[in-house]
């Protein structure tokens, strides 16, 4: 049987690409690997990728000279998590604060692992979260 080796790529849509890009580069700190009218591409660490698309560019196909990317979209605020050291936790929180990141809400998990949340400003919820918060991390 074929396996997963883990999770590429995940993607974000967003109204305003500028304001995005300014959050994800100069906020959290994500290395742009791509940048286009259509899309921008963070380096998110362990081999993901970030994607930021601007809505309602992406719903047809995309023909590349190596095949066609399929359409497709989203809508509504979504949320994802990118895993940061467990001691850059109030690193995190300090640096958040000093950018004007309110922050949403903090958890503490069982098995140990620590979380912080906020928005980014499509209204995406974001979460920073230390190991301990899954079995695999």
């Amino acid at each position: 049987m074929p396996r997963i080796s883990g999770l590429l790529e995940s993607v974000l849509y967003v109204d305003d690409m500028a304001r995005a890009t300014a959050f994800y580069r100069d906020v959290l700190q994500l290395d742009m690997m791509l940048e286009s009218p259509r899309l921008n591409a963070f380096d998110a660490g362990r081999q993901g990728v970030l994607l930021l698309f601007r809505h309602g560019m992406t719903r047809d196909d995309a023909p590349t000279p190596g095949g066609i990317i399929p359409g497709h979209d989203g809508s509504g605020p979504t949320h994802m998590a990118f895993a940061i050291p467990r001691e850059d936790y109030e690193s995190w929180r300090e640096h958040l604060a000093a950018h004007g990141v309110a922050l949403k809400s903090e958890v503490d998990w069982p098995a140990g692992g620590k979380s912080l949340y906020f928005d980014d400003p499509d209204g995406h919820v974001i979460e920073l979260a230390t190991p301990g918060l899954w079995p695999n991390y």
